[in-house]
């Protein structure tokens, strides 16, 4: 008898395992061979889904297979994870009596106690079934913003990106002031679509509106204004032409949007101290502030050129009340 064997032994007709003489409750020899096959089972799926992994990149690779690889991996993860969940039972639970009672117990607890996971888990088959947003869409989930760089069973990862001037104040906080990353990553479990409104700027239509406001003075040659606005969005912002015949018959399905509304328009304001143009107009949903900075800088050499000054807050006085001034003389000398 060797050594190993002298501390552990076989004993009994279901070969429990003993050691040192004490025997462990429920080990025995084919609960040991049922442990070691699922370690191999699992490392077989493993290998394997990396080797498909790694098939998919260097048959779609580039940024023209991102969506394509997306859809791969998530393919090849449920696969994986629904054939590893059969042979696992299969191995564990020979006797469809043991399999039944098992998972009702199981069942049970889960429910009970891993409440959010299951719910996240759900949500994400609602994510891909329902179309939500997919690896490459820029989003507003959970209260964050920015690009969805990756979608687990259970979590999303977001590369943050900062918040126009209007929602600044939202929190998080954000010193980003444009629609530009900030340097995080953002990790949001999937359930947050059930409590929350997903945003998507790139699912449907990969095109935004956006305005730019310009004050003038009510002496200024509004006409004037209201062209140098117009080919500035012109030189720099989407034309309809430009447009993707799909994209535009996949807008007007969904929404009812005339072709008119795409094109630049300068709308005007009246206000107490001058009157505001708003130019808008379509643009990518990427690079919105490059655009933004090209046609300010446009806008204002034209203004120069044209003579035309932008307007401020100013303060005028009507006029002022009289003033009287009045000096009492002190007696001279001590007062008694």
């Amino acid at each position: 008898m060797t050594l190993l064997q002298s501390i552990v032994e076989l004993v009994g007709p279901n070969q429990a395992v003993q050691i040192f003489g004490v025997k462990l409750v429920g080990v025995t020899a084919a609960t040991g061979r049922k442990v070691l096959l699922s370690l191999a089972v699992v490392l077989v799926l493993s290998l394997a889904a990396r080797g498909a992994q790694v098939l998919v990149r260097a048959a779609l690779p580039g940024e023209s297979g991102v969506q394509g690889r997306f859809w791969w991996r998530q393919t090849i993860r449920l696969v994986v994870a629904g054939a590893g969940l059969l042979l696992l039972l299969s191995i564990w639970f020979d006797d469809p009596r043991r399999l039944t009672t098992a998972a009702g117990l199981v069942t049970a607890g889960l429910a009970i106690a891993l409440q959010r996971v299951i719910t996240a888990f759900a949500a994400y088959f609602i994510i891909l079934r329902g179309r939500l947003f997919q690896v490459g869409d820029r989003i507003v989930m959970g209260g964050v913003r920015g690009d969805v760089i990756a979608l687990g069973f259970l979590r999303t990862t977001i590369m943050e990106m900062g918040q126009p001037p209007p929602v600044r104040a939202d929190e998080p906080a954000i010193w980003v002031e444009a629609r530009q990353y900030s340097g995080r990553i953002v990790t949001i479990t999937n359930d947050k679509i059930f409590d929350e409104p997903v945003y998507n700027y790139t699912r449907e239509f990969s095109y935004l509106w956006e305005e730019m406001h310009l004050p003038i003075p009510y002496s200024a040659d509004r006409r004037v204004a209201e062209r140098i606005l117009l080919e500035a969005a012109r030189r720099h912002t989407v034309r309809t032409t430009e447009l993707s015949a799909e994209a535009l018959r996949e807008l007007r399905r969904r929404y009812f949007v005339d072709s008119a509304d795409l094109e630049p328009r300068v709308y005007w304001q009246l206000t107490d101290n001058w009157l505001e143009l708003g130019v808008r107009f379509v643009t990518r949903e990427r690079g919105v502030r490059e655009v933004k900075d090209a046609m300010s800088r446009d806008v204002l050499a034209a203004l120069d050129e044209a003579g035309i000054a932008i307007a401020s807050a100013t303060v005028a006085l009507a006029g002022l009340p009289p003033v009287r001034v009045s000096l009492d003389r002190r007696p001279e000398g001590p007062v008694a």
